[in-house]
């Protein structure tokens, strides 16, 4: 079941943020933090208080793992892999809320040894969505 956007059809769901971080920081391999976010931000979509078997969380995990493993950046897995269809991945989607935003973040920054978001990645995606989400 999805959360009814159509409440508010301007606002940006979730799954829209994620695609967004693909358009934006597609090139960039995606590691741990990164993975961390995006499992933040499909638990908060789908309300199920897990991960997804299967989903885009599990899948930005497994491409995170395989990335450490991997030298050559050419072959990492990258943000736009994953994410690109993020909103047909996600069990369900929702609204982003300034709550997620910062559970997404707080996710990513504790992951992160210098405790920084990546710029246009799935953190600030989801923070601009909330603000956006915010104005409406």
């Amino acid at each position: 079941m999805r959360h009814p956007a159509a409440l508010d059809p301007e606002a940006i769901t979730v799954g829209e943020a994620l695609e967004a971080a693909a358009l934006s920081a597609c090139d960039k391999p995606i590691d741990e933090s990164d993975a961390a976010a995006i499992q933040a931000a499909e638990i908060r979509a789908t309300g199920l208080g897990h991960v997804v078997p299967g989903g885009v969380g599990a899948e930005a995990q497994s491409a995170a793992t395989y990335n450490i493993r991997t030298t050559m950046d050419e072959q990492k897995t990258k943000l736009g892999d994953v994410l690109a269809d993020a909103s047909e991945k996600l069990a369900d989607d929702k609204p982003v809320t300034r709550e997620d935003a910062e559970g997404v973040i707080n996710a990513e920054i504790r992951n992160k040894p210098d405790l920084a978001t990546y710029p246009g990645g799935v953190s600030d995606t989801m923070a601009a969505a909330a603000r956006l989400n915010q104005e409406y």
